[in-house]
């Protein structure tokens, strides 16, 4: 009876150890697939995946934050305005201290004094040739806050361009892979997929930067524009009053 006992015991336990080993084998390998599947990487990593367009991008990208921050520091020193400049030019010129004045706006050293300078340098002359003088030195100032800005607007149409064609090359690539292997899977697919939609996503968020960039610096040499004809008109007012500098 014992012996019949022992043998019906193990009869029954040995399924039960194998299940268990079944499952205990079977537990670091769903972990493995676990790990796998949750594994993060770096973001340089996940961007480079979006292949061989995404280089070009990333260089527009750095060379776009390097004209947008170049220009807006030289448009935002060039274009700061002392409102008290008229002022100070009406007194030196009331008193006939047309040299005075004339250092005055060349210590300014923004646009607004070099084209106040060139109006005080032509004192003396028809007020049509100030003015045309005034203007053509404004002009000159707007032109060297507007170079190299031309850039940014390529750049705009350029990026997302590039984002396209590597996107339409991945997927082109993916089809073909699948015309070879005639693997058809979402896996393949959505995964090749992804990789190659991150050149779309980062040339048009390059894109979007660089328009931007172009419209707000623009914006700001608007303004500028404005206050230095602004500027000009009142000059003209202060020359053409009498007074002791005449």
């Amino acid at each position: 009876m014992r012996k019949a006992a022992i043998f019906t015991l193990l009869f029954l336990a040995t399924p039960l150890l194998s299940l268990a080993q079944i499952v205990k084998d079977s537990v670091p390998e769903a972990e493995e697939k676990a790990a796998k599947a949750g594994e993060k990487i770096t973001a340089l990593e996940f961007v480079m995946k979006g292949g061989v367009f995404i280089i070009p991008i990333i260089i527009l990208l750095f060379y776009t934050l390097y004209v947008v921050i170049e220009r807006y520091r030289y448009i935002k020193r060039m274009s700061v305005y002392n409102s008290n400049l008229l002022n100070d030019i009406r007194m030196n010129l009331e008193k006939g201290n047309i040299q005075d004045a004339l250092n005055q706006v060349q210590r300014d050293q923004s646009a607004f004094g070099s084209v106040v300078a060139e109006g005080i340098q032509t004192i003396g002359r028809p007020v049509s040739e100030i003015e045309s003088n005034m203007e053509k030195v404004a002009n000159i100032e707007i032109g060297k806050m507007e170079k190299g800005m031309g850039i940014l607007g390529l750049i705009a149409g350029i990026a997302p361009t590039f984002g396209f064609i590597g996107t339409i090359a991945g997927v082109i690539k993916i089809f073909y892979n699948i015309s070879i292997s005639e693997n058809v899977s979402i896996g393949n697919i959505s995964g090749g997929l992804y990789e190659k939609m991150i050149s779309s996503g980062a040339g048009l968020v390059v894109g979007i930067i660089a328009y931007s960039a172009y419209h707000i610096l623009n914006a700001m040499i608007d303004s500028y524009t404005l206050k230095i004809q602004s500027t000009n008109l009142g000059f003209i007012n202060i020359i053409q009053r009498p007074g002791k500098w005449q």
